[in-house]
């Protein structure tokens, strides 16, 4: 293997992406793009939510009731609605997503010892967000029923009553529980692999279409020198893009890696390792940019952003779907990234996903290799 050879491939990528804008534009600004419409658009955290009130009652007890869920970080009462027609019209429109009707002599019914249910209608367009929704209204009711409930007792002349299980929870790695501190980091692995497989699965493809590939195996080339020398470039823009990532996410959002920074670049660079070797594979196989673009984006990015743990938890995830998932690369870099940026893990702790990493560009370079000796390189 000659570097000779492999930079004189490595300079004529380098002078194509000079001359092609577009796909300078598509590895430095589609990234960059990416981070603030995830960053600022894609929270999965839920409050505020929007809701209405219907209060037929009309007491303090209730009026009591709406202050303390208006006062709650998960509630904001966007209006106070005379009957209930006026609720179908709030729901319908997506003004509201949330609906309390207290109905007349609730508090009668309270004081009287008898049942008071209180209708609580949820908008469940989105799943997701009613289910979280609907757990935290049960647990604010739950809350306020118990509070009532010391109140009556004290009020009796009991002593007062502690609760005889009491949960003191403590959250690890996400203290906050912001969504973006795991979004974020997730992003790396998305943009490295729009900025590793789907520019290099054009590479070899517009090299059969533009009939230079015949020139090209007739020089003293290898096949190892070929990849490698076709693969430089965009190594160097992946990692460039990895750094401007982790310093936007410093920046603009306040998230810190927990561990080392240089683990998280030996992550990076074997996880662009792969991300390169799997364009390239599908640039050899296709021979043609336009189905090697759309390969690519079947292939690698859609799964990254899919099955990789990114948005959509796996363990929910049909069964075949998770097997699917473990010849997935992003899963495995997405997984180092939350052991670096939220659980200060270290090497010795995620060797197993670097190991899975490190095989599949074996794996994928051998694949690369052959193909193109059979080519005739």
């Amino acid at each position: 293997m000659k570097p000779t050879n492999i930079r004189a491939i490595a300079q004529k990528e380098i002078y194509h992406l000079i001359r092609d804008f577009r796909s300078l534009y598509l590895a430095f600004a589609i990234p960059l793009l990416l981070i603030f419409m995830f960053g600022y658009a894609l929270r999965l955290d839920v409050d505020n939510v929007k809701t209405v009130v219907v209060d037929y009652d009309r007491t303090d007890l209730s009026r009591d009731f709406i202050r303390h869920l208006d006062a709650s970080t998960y509630f904001h009462i966007e209006n106070y609605l005379k009957n209930t027609q006026a609720v179908t019209k709030y729901l319908d429109h997506g003004w509201a997503t949330l609906a309390v009707i207290i109905p007349p002599g609730w508090t009668k019914n309270i004081h009287s010892d008898r049942d008071a249910p209180m209708q609580v209608i949820l908008d469940g367009s989105d799943p997701n967000f009613a289910g979280i929704t609907r757990g935290y209204i049960t647990a604010f009711i739950e809350q306020y029923n118990q509070k009532n409930l010391l109140r009556y007792l004290n009020r009796q002349g009991r002593n007062q009553m502690n609760v005889p299980v009491e949960g003191r929870i403590r959250v690890w790695f996400n203290e906050d529980l912001e969504s973006r501190n795991f979004i974020i980091p997730g992003i790396i692995a998305i943009i490295i692999m729009l900025a590793g497989a789907m520019l290099t699965s054009l590479v070899i493809a517009r090299e059969y279409e533009n009939g230079t590939m015949e020139t090209i195996k007739s020089l003293p080339i290898g096949a190892a020198e070929f990849i490698i020398g076709k693969a430089v470039p965009y190594f160097l823009i992946g990692l460039t893009d990895v750094l401007i990532a982790v310093l936007m996410g410093q920046v603009f959002f306040g998230i810190v890696m927990k561990s080392s920074f240089w683990l998280m670049i030996l992550a990076s660079c074997l996880y662009l390792f792969v991300a390169l070797g799997l364009g390239l594979l599908i640039s050899v196989i296709t021979k043609s940019q336009l189905i090697a673009n759309m390969a690519a984006i079947l292939l690698t990015f859609l799964p990254s952003i899919l099955l990789s743990n990114f948005v959509f938890p796996i363990i929910n995830m049909p069964k075949i779907l998770q097997i699917i998932t473990y010849v997935v690369p992003a899963r495995y870099y997405i997984e180092i990234l939350s052991g670096i940026y939220l659980k200060h893990l270290d090497f010795i702790q995620m060797w197993s996903d670097f190991l899975v990493l490190l095989l599949m560009f074996l794996i994928m370079s051998a694949m690369n290799i052959r193909l193109l000796k059979k080519e005739g390189l």
